[in-house]
């Protein structure tokens, strides 16, 4: 296996799988709470979890903490602050670590920010989607507008500055101008990151099963087009397909993963992905996805080494997904992998005009960001390869 000295950075995620009401759109491992939320009790399954995983990861730093979900504020800042002092006494947490939570507006109360900050949060995801009342109840959101604004006086009065805000466009009924009109919304927070994505029908939903009248693609692409003008004026650089941010303030946890680093995931359904040089693997975990097995002590639902084609694919599956793009050197380390073979799909790539060189590398031209679903699977596996792993 080809390595480079060291290893990839290495991430945390923390699954909080509870939400007030599962939304009609998501396909998340999200389970409405129907009773008290066992807010104790997980975290010390959480801190369980994390004590099995330790021996993959002896003397590794970890650089970043995610708390996603499901709806992890629906966790109050006493038991948030109890599971980061327990990550911090089991892992070595880089000084400079970025931890995010996922907050959801509805959920959090006035000062509730300034809690989370004190329990150790130093950075917020906050869904608020739209800021349309009719949009949000279109796509079952549980908040209107007023509960969003609140949560941003919060996240203010907390000192907060580095936070995204998570904003979807296609919605139900959603014409151009109020896509618009959530972007500039959203800009008068002043975020660090915007999050800006089209409303997809994904496979085992109520929106899939039933289907809402959306936007057509023309439309959608409009939505986009003139929402990228606004952010770009406000000074945002377009980094990932669907992530914005002020100079310098990307999603450390998320690049992370579109650049094939590595990360633990704790708690019902999390996913891992590490490096393991000493047996040449690359290797991927799963966790028991219902929380009640989880709790149970029911804890591994998946570990399996990722066959050579298929790190290929997932490589690109992100790294097609940012402005920057790849060097082959940078492939190879983090795959473990010869550049020799990815030759013919990258020439393919570069002949239908949807790569072009950079520096000492390459990286998705606007046609081939604008399609990137068809950019990524240049790099699909093969039956052949599939066959020979």
């Amino acid at each position: 296996m080809v390595t480079e000295p060291g290893l990839p950075p290495l991430g945390l995620y923390v699954h909080l799988p509870w939400c007030v009401r599962k939304c009609p759109y998501c396909d998340f491992n999200s389970h409405e709470l129907k009773s008290e939320l066992p807010g104790a009790e997980y975290v010390q399954a959480l801190l369980r979890d994390l004590e099995g995983d330790l021996p993959l990861v002896w003397g590794r730093v970890v650089s970043s903490i995610y708390l996603g979900g499901g709806t992890p504020s629906l966790f109050d800042a006493g038991l948030v602050g109890e599971l980061l002092a327990g990550i911090r006494a089991r892992v070595d947490l880089a000084p400079t670590a970025e931890i995010t939570l996922e907050a959801n507006p509805g959920t959090v109360e006035r000062d509730s920010f300034t809690a989370y900050r004190e329990a150790g949060v130093n950075r917020v995801s906050l869904g608020a989607q739209s800021f349309d009342a009719d949009l949000l109840r279109a796509i079952g959101r549980i908040h209107g507008p007023d509960e969003i604004h609140r949560s941003l006086e919060s996240l203010a009065r907390a000192g907060l500055d580095d936070f995204n805000v998570d904003l979807m466009f296609g919605l139900p009924g959603q014409g151009v101008t109020q896509a618009l009109e959530d972007v500039r919304l959203a800009l008068t927070a002043r975020p660090a990151h915007l999050s800006h994505y089209q409303l997809t029908l994904e496979p085992n939903t109520a929106f899939a099963a039933v289907p809402p009248p959306l936007p057509d693609d023309e439309t959608g692409w409009d939505m986009q087009q003139v929402s990228a003008e606004l952010l770009v004026a406000s000074g945002f650089e377009h980094y990932e397909v669907s992530a914005w941010c002020r100079p310098g303030r990307e999603s450390r946890h998320n690049t992370n993963y579109w650049t094939y680093g590595d990360y633990l995931g704790i708690g019902a359904g999390a996913h891992a992905k590490l490096t393991l040089p000493a047996r040449s693997e690359v290797r991927r975990y799963a966790k028991t996805r219902h929380p009640r097995r989880y709790l149970a002590g029911d804890r591994v639902a998946l570990d399996r080494a990722v066959p050579p084609a298929d790190r290929v694919f997932e490589y690109f599956l992100g790294a097609l997904r940012l402005r920057r793009g790849f060097t082959l050197q940078h492939f190879s380390s983090r795959t473990g992998l010869d550049p020799d073979r990815v030759t013919q799909p990258l020439s393919r790539a570069l002949s239908d005009g949807l790569l072009e060189p950079r520096d000492d590398g390459f990286r998705p031209t606007e046609l081939g960001w604008r399609f990137c679903n068809d950019l990524q699977a240049l790099f699909l596996p093969a039956e052949a390869d599939r066959a020979s792993t």
